[in-house]
């Protein structure tokens, strides 16, 4: 499929980005945002770039009542020559294109995701910080907005991406001093959603967290849904040991993500994706 071209409306009204030592993460949005369309009989139609805004859903709209929803979250940087370039931009389409089917979402063909993001960025190129340690985290995003109350997949569907200029995820630096094994919730198991990105996997995510902090812990370590004996994820990141020479992570078998910094970080090392990470 050849890139489709977005139409851009421009916001009149420019935000202005915070200081590269004020970036915090996910508070501050840019101007625009990139929309796509979808329904049955059209497939994804109307593409373009508008003004960041709110979206108009109808009360009965499927993603409220059934979690219909997936999303991905990939970043881009400034370098010191002023270009701006994107962190494995084509794995993060391909992995929000292959993650629709398990959520019954009709998939976004990898060159509209490319071509939404660069149409976004381009827009917003200037809400791009350049400090070390900044980026434009990016959120593409699908739900379901038919107005319907039923169990069955939707016909019509909102394909969005939207930006925000942000520092480190967890502050200064994410060195927790205390991690918590999780052994009484299960954030999820082979055979449900835990390899794609689905708002769902976030949400179970929570409860736990949450009394692990009220605890005096930093995350929480999670372990398989069946025995609770071998490690999967730290809070909602992938993980991986190092043990000798040799990088240990957990294997991909349905239960977590398959993480793209994951892979990039692993390539070249000696790496085993083994159950043998036991608690």
């Amino acid at each position: 499929m050849s890139s489709p071209s977005f139409t851009v409306r421009l916001n009149a009204r420019r935000g202005q980005r915070p200081p590269d030592s004020e970036l915090g993460f996910g508070r501050v949005f840019t101007d625009h945002m990139a929309i796509v369309d979808y329904d049955g009989e059209r497939g994804w139609f109307d593409p373009r770039v508008v003004p960041y805004g709110p979206l108009a859903l109808d009360p009965a709209a499927a993603v409220l009542h059934y979690a219909q929803s997936m999303f991905d979250g990939l970043k881009a940087y400034r370098g010191v020559d002023e270009k701006i370039r994107f962190f494995r931009l084509d794995r993060h389409c391909r992995r929000l294109h292959d993650g629709a089917a398990r959520l019954c979402i009709p998939a976004v063909d990898e060159s509209l995701a490319r071509a939404a993001i660069t149409a976004l960025v381009s827009a917003d190129r200037d809400w791009v910080p350049s400090a070390m340690g900044t980026s434009l985290y990016i959120r593409p995003t699908v739900i379901a907005t038919e107005p319907f109350l039923g169990v069955r997949p939707a016909k019509r569907y909102t394909f969005f991406v939207i930006a925000s200029p942000v520092g480190a995820y967890a502050g200064e630096a994410f060195s927790p001093a205390r991690i918590l094994v999780e052994d009484k919730y299960v954030r999820a198991a082979v055979g449900g959603l835990g390899g794609v990105k689905a708002g769902a996997n976030y949400i179970a995510s929570l409860r736990a967290a949450e009394d692990a902090k009220a605890r005096g812990f930093d995350q929480v370590l999670w372990t398989d849904a069946h025995e609770h004996r071998y490690l999967e994820e730290v809070g909602t990141m992938n993980m991986v040991a190092r043990i000798g020479d040799e990088i240990v992570t957990p294997p991909l078998g349905g239960s977590i993500l398959a993480g793209v910094t994951r892979d990039s970080a692993t390539v070249g090392t000696t790496t085993t994706t083994s159950p043998t990470l036991r608690v």
